[in-house]
This record gives C-alpha cells, structure tokens and sequence, in this order.
C-alpha cells in the first residue's frame, strides 16, 4: 500500500448535468474487474454519490439501492460483483477509519468494487493501483471530473473511456 506507481493515464470530463455524471459512472462501471479500488474526492454536494450510483447500475446494482453511507459509514451492495460503498466524511482521524474496518475491506477489495468516499482522507490506505476521481464544481449543474488511473488497468480503462 501506498507509494503510488506512476500515473498511467489522466481523462477530464466536463459534466453538463446530472445525468452525464451517472452516464459516465455506468461506463466506469461495466468495465470494472474484481479488486477495483475507486477513490472519490471532492467538495460536499459535488456529484460523488451520484458518481457513485453510476458505476453500481454498471455493475448491475439497481440505482434506488445506491444511498450515501454518510452515517452508516459503510453500504455493501451486491451486483455482477459485491460492491463496498464507504463514506468517511464524518471520521477525522486514521484510528477512526480502522475502527469502521476500512483495512479489512481494502484487504477485501480482490472480491469486489470498494468504492470511497471523502478518499482524500485516507489516501495512504490505498492499494497502488486504483482510480482517482477529483470533483470540481463549475456551476450548479456542471462538474468536471478529473479522473486519475494510478497502474496498468486504470490506465487501460481511462484509455477504453476516451475511445469509446
């Protein structure tokens, strides 16, 4: 964990609504594999969960299940693969995140999808091969989303995405 590999690919999206926000989760989402690590960044009300609901409906999870763990820290939903929704938005220290397992389910993450957000907050956690999704609030309805693949299949997928 940690000491990221070199950045493999970086992709912006401008995001002009809603709806193209969870259009490119969906894409994200039906191209993961199992032990994909994605790491969601930005402001409150930025789109993460919204982002977040887009990638599961790719991975098969009916959109009305995908809910903002916020005060249950964690939401686990099963899709083409088991997906780990983790919110870490109202823990402030390290010791916190351990306490709600984020270890064991990063441990975890070569079943499934572990989808996090508020990553910022625990950055060196993570596996050295993941995705960073960084927010960025233009307006009231637009984002851009700067999508980082740390490693080979990060990379490929971002390369797949500008493709397609």
């Amino acid at each position: 964990m940690s000491g990221f590999p070199d950045i493999r690919k970086e992709y912006k999206f401008l995001s002009s609504s809603p709806a193209s926000t969870l259009s490119l989760g969906k894409k994200i989402g039906a191209r993961l594999r199992a032990g994909s690590v994605i790491a969601l960044i930005g402001e409150l009300g930025c789109g993460k969960t919204l982002f977040t609901r887009g990638i599961c409906a790719g991975l098969g999870v009916p959109e009305r299940e995908v809910n903002s763990p916020t005060f249950a820290f964690v939401n686990e939903y099963q899709g083409r693969l088991p997906v780990a929704h983790i919110d870490l938005y109202r823990l402030n220290t390290i010791d916190e995140e351990f306490e709600i397992g984020i270890l064991d389910y990063l441990a975890r993450a070569g079943e499934g999808v572990i989808l996090l957000e508020w990553a910022e907050k625990a950055l060196v956690l993570l596996p050295e091969e993941h995705l960073q999704v960084k927010f960025e609030v233009i307006s009231a309805r637009r984002r851009e989303l700067t999508l980082v693949g740390f490693g080979e299949r990060f990379g490929r997928l971002l390369e797949e995405l500008e493709a397609a």
